[in-house]
């Protein structure tokens, strides 16, 4: 079952003290339409780097969309839940749809049997936190299991994520725009 995700931002009163400017559950939500039970939370978008950190706008308002802007990043936290109620409903098609629906219809995995349907590829440098339960990270030709408290450096590679077990799997990401060019 989705459940609220806190977000606390801090930033700077008229004198420069730190504050807090926002308490309160995330305000921007996407939940898939070919995914079910899969809850995506925006934390927070920086549209540029090096971050204006004395700004207090919002960032995380508009369109959830899969990567960050251009020199940009972004932090989410992303509810998977458990595979098997959902898989054998979710084809080539319907992945695709997926992906389109995030704004990321290049980012899916075109090859012809790709190991699980919903591979994919950003341009982008992604830090992968699992919070909370297990989820396997499949690549074009293994998989490594992510437990509580492991990281993984995700660097541009194909891939997808599949949560085997009975229970939800918390995950935090930051992505950060990328290049695949030397």
């Amino acid at each position: 079952m989705p459940r609220d995700i806190r977000r606390i931002v801090t930033g700077h009163d008229e004198n420069g003290k730190a504050i807090v400017i926002a308490d309160g559950t995330t305000p921007n939500v996407f939940t898939p339409e070919h995914r079910p039970g899969v809850q995506i939370n925006n934390i927070w978008r920086m549209n540029e780097s090096p971050a204006h950190l004395m700004s207090q706008e919002e960032t995380v308002d508009g369109r959830i969309a899969l990567e960050p802007p251009p020199n940009g990043s972004v932090c989410r936290v992303i509810e998977f839940p458990p595979e098997k109620d959902w898989i054998d409903n979710i084809d080539r098609d319907a992945a695709h749809a997926s992906f389109t629906q995030f704004g990321a219809a290049h980012a899916a995995d075109t090859s012809e049997n790709p190991p699980h349907p919903l591979m994919h590829r950003t341009e982008t440098i992604d830090y992968a936190i699992c919070l909370e339960g297990e989820i396997w990270l499949v690549l074009d030709d293994s998989e490594v299991l992510m437990k509580a408290g492991d990281v993984c450096v995700q660097r541009g590679t194909n891939h997808a994520w599949s949560n085997r077990t009975d229970a939800p799997c918390f995950m935090c990401f930051v992505l950060i725009d990328g290049t695949f060019e030397a």
